[in-house]
């Protein structure tokens, strides 16, 4: 089975279209592909996660992503071109980048290694502590704030390591600061965009989904705190920092308002 795996993995490759466009560092890419793994080995999880954009005819090593691809549905990419070289995984490196997973299939492809080595696991820098470690009690004074979390296109889940940081984070600086309330507003990216010659948007559902998803989470941490929510559909793109500059990533938000 893997060398039929392998050998298809071959196929793509040589199918794959030649660039036909420069990419300069910084161009934000949004394309729709199905993943393409490469088995390289530098240790666990050193394979690189590949995608290739039809429209570009450029391969990218999307191996950066919060949220990994699966090899059976394809993925929305959203990305920034980085400054860092192909020699990892053999394909233009973006960074930062969202691998979406979405409900269309693919066909599992799997490349060998083909001498590239892949990159040494390293923890993510949004990377919680145990809850066993006492976290700092964040300086005062306090007074109203928002905390954003993101989700990954057309999803409600909490995302992990990434949403589990920004949780931790929001948690620890809400029970220093004792508010009154919370208000907890989910959005969902419900106009119609064009990726890849197809149409797609968000439900409008998924706002409200999103707000239960987090207001739940918070009613566990924060035993006895009023937690309110809320919906907001046609979500616009903001520059918090930790959406890292992509427009997409932004819009599919919760935000925890912070009340006193």
């Amino acid at each position: 089975m893997k060398r039929i795996a392998i050998a298809a993995g071959w196929i793509i490759a040589l199918a794959a279209p030649a660039a036909t466009q420069a990419q300069q560092v910084g161009d934000l890419v949004r394309f729709i592909a199905c993943p393409v793994y490469r088995d390289t080995d530098s240790g666990r999880k050193s394979g690189c996660w590949l995608a290739d954009d039809r429209e570009s005819g450029i391969r990218y090593d999307v191996s950066q992503s919060p949220y990994k691809p699966d090899w059976n549905r394809e993925v929305l990419v959203e990305g920034r071109v980085s400054a860092d070289p192909p020699t990892p995984c053999g394909a233009t490196v973006l960074d930062p980048v969202r691998t979406s997973r979405l409900d269309t299939p693919c066909p599992r492809h799997m490349l060998p290694a083909e001498g590239y080595a892949g990159r040494r696991y390293k923890l993510p820098r949004r990377n919680i502590d145990p809850l066993s470690v006492p976290r700092k009690v964040p300086p005062g004074p306090y007074a109203e704030r928002t905390f954003p979390v993101y989700f990954e296109f057309g999803n409600d889940f909490l995302v992990y390591q990434y949403d589990d940081w920004l949780i931790d984070n929001a948690v620890t600086w809400i029970r220093a600061a004792h508010p009154r309330k919370l208000v907890v507003t989910g959005f969902a990216a419900t106009d119609p965009t064009s990726v890849s010659g197809r149409t797609i948007a968000e439900p409008a559902g998924l706002a409200a989904a999103r707000a239960a998803s987090i207001a739940e989470t918070l009613r566990r941490l924060l035993p006895g705190m009023i937690v309110e929510t809320r919906a907001q559909t046609g979500a616009h793109p903001t520059d918090e920092p930790e959406a890292d500059g992509l427009p997409g990533q932004s819009q599919r938000r919760a935000e925890i308002r912070v009340l006193f």
